[in-house]
């Protein structure tokens, strides 16, 4: 290299459904600017400044030589089309139920949508263009996070909301300041996660389970028995992965295989509950699944694809949604209460909550469906509320991800109650740690990799010890200056 300033990159591109990814080093100075990510997109960038240009050059030179050994070569950028990201392709059609179900509103995000999540205080829902709306339990539009790709799925952990999107990250939307708080590795097309105690769980369309620890750092990976991984749910006990061949569970730490269940049908959509989880197959069933054993205890019956489920608290009520516009609602044992039409396309996801139903459909609608016994019974009877057609509110918050440090506000003394960081470099990567007292400084954060600078030092709202052994951010982020 010479220098002045100099750019090296790279590529390792493998037949079939192999890695697809680059990785670009820039030297300007004693400033190194790392870039990576899937061919074809734009990728996450890291800066560090070193003492001088010399050592800057140096640490470049590692860098390249480090991948290079892993496969790398130098390529042309452009030359390489960037690989296809699945996109689910689903069928819906026409209801056969004999009643529409009362739907109480429905929000209309303008792009095909999957992810949704709804808690005590807000719906949440993510579509294909990338947009993540969240509406109050009325459907009014509260905020929306602009991310740069699709949105597959959306996940909770405790307090914290993470968005897995096409362009292989996974962002923690908790804040006003979105951050990706994972990055996959370009390989894996991610098709459903999970996120349990900080601990992140990865289905792809090869049938494959990745499990990343809060840093980022790859754990282990499973190859399961089918492809098409549409489902994970993880707790405490084993990580359970729905597959074209059924559902398989593994053990957390390790990955040794507990027990493995074949499904009528490749699984579809999961949900779990306290000591079972569910399996909703192409073969137009849900089935119940006991998480010590993968024993099939109950099995419930649709009418056709069961494309998404959910049960109320404790299972006590399971919920299905088919290929064909419409929803069931089933007891714990496996007998069918009612099947009513959605009115607008077939669920892809769907959660229960306070005797409403809130559902995902074909055409990108969040619709809040009134599931208590009262308006179920008139609805058999022809009776359903006037849908409120949601709009959006004219002046709505919209927040983006930061992808650099200027990106960040910066205050120039930490407010009153508020937490200060710092960013280390230790053994080759860069840490975050507390500085403030009260806290362990031994302990890691969990945040933002794009903002993290050798030195830097930044203001947070709260920390929150997670079960894992690190701390996750709760609140706003600013740069102290």
């Amino acid at each position: 290299m010479s220098t002045g300033s100099a750019t090296t990159y790279l590529e390792l591109s493998m037949d079939g459904e192999g890695a697809h990814k680059f990785y670009e080093v820039a030297v300007d100075g004693a400033v190194v600017t790392v870039r990576y990510g899937r061919i074809g997109a734009g990728g996450q960038t890291q800066t560090t400044t070193f003492p001088t240009a010399e050592k800057a050059r140096s640490a470049a030179a590692k860098k390249v030589g480090e991948k290079i050994r892993k496969g790398y070569a130098p390529a042309v950028q452009g030359q390489r089309a960037a690989r296809a990201v699945t996109r689910r392709q689903v069928i819906s059609a026409p209801s056969t139920a004999r009643a529409a179900a009362p739907v109480l509103w429905r929000f209309r995000t303008g792009s095909s949508a999957f992810g949704i999540h709804v808690d005590a205080e807000h719906c949440w829902v993510g579509n294909q263009a990338g947009d993540v709306y969240t509406l109050d339990h009325e459907g009014n539009t509260l905020a929306r996070f602009n991310l740069p790709d699709g949105v597959k799925c959306l996940v909770a952990d405790d307090f914290w909301i993470y968005a897995g999107c096409d362009d292989g990250k996974v962002y923690d939307l908790s804040s006003k300041l979105p951050f990706a708080a994972y990055d996959i590795a370009a390989d894996v097309d991610i098709f459903w996660l999970d996120i349990h105690e900080g601990v992140l769980d990865v289905s792809d369309r090869d049938g494959r389970l990745t499990v990343i620890d809060h840093e980022d750092e790859h754990q282990w990976s499973r190859r399961s028995q089918g492809e098409h991984a549409w489902m994970v749910r993880a707790d405490n006990r084993a990580v359970y992965h729905g597959h074209e061949q059924g559902v398989t569970a593994y053990a957390p730490d390790g990955g040794q295989e507990l027990w493995h269940t074949p499904t009528r049908g490749g699984v579809l959509f999961g949900w779990q509950e306290h000591d079972v989880v569910y399996a909703g197959t192409a073969h137009r069933v849900v089935q119940r699944l006991s998480k010590r054993t993968g024993a099939i205890e109950a099995t419930y019956k649709c009418d056709s694809a069961v494309y998404s489920c959910a049960t109320s608290a404790g299972g006590r009520f399971v919920f299905a949604g088919d290929s064909s516009s419409s929803v069931y609602c089933f007891d714990q044992d496996g007998t069918r209460l009612w099947k009513l039409g959605t009115g607008g396309g077939s669920a892809l996801s769907m959660q229960y909550r306070d005797e409403r139903l809130y559902l995902v459909t074909t055409d990108g609608s969040l619709v809040c469906v009134d599931a208590s016994e009262a308006a179920v019974a008139a609805a058999q009877q022809g009776t359903v509320p006037v849908a409120r057609d949601v709009k959006l509110a004219a002046a709505l918050p919209t927040y983006e991800p930061a992808t650099a440090v200027g990106a960040v506000a910066t205050v120039a003394q930490a407010p009153t109650g508020s937490v200060v960081v710092e960013c280390v470099r230790e053994a080759g990567r860069v840490r975050v740690h507390v500085v403030s007292e009260g806290y362990d400084p031994a302990l890691n954060v969990q945040f933002p990799h794009a903002i993290r600078e050798p030195g830097a030092r930044y203001v947070v709202d709260s920390l929150h010890t997670a079960a894992g052994g690190f701390y996750r951010v709760r609140g706003d982020i600013r740069r102290l200056l």
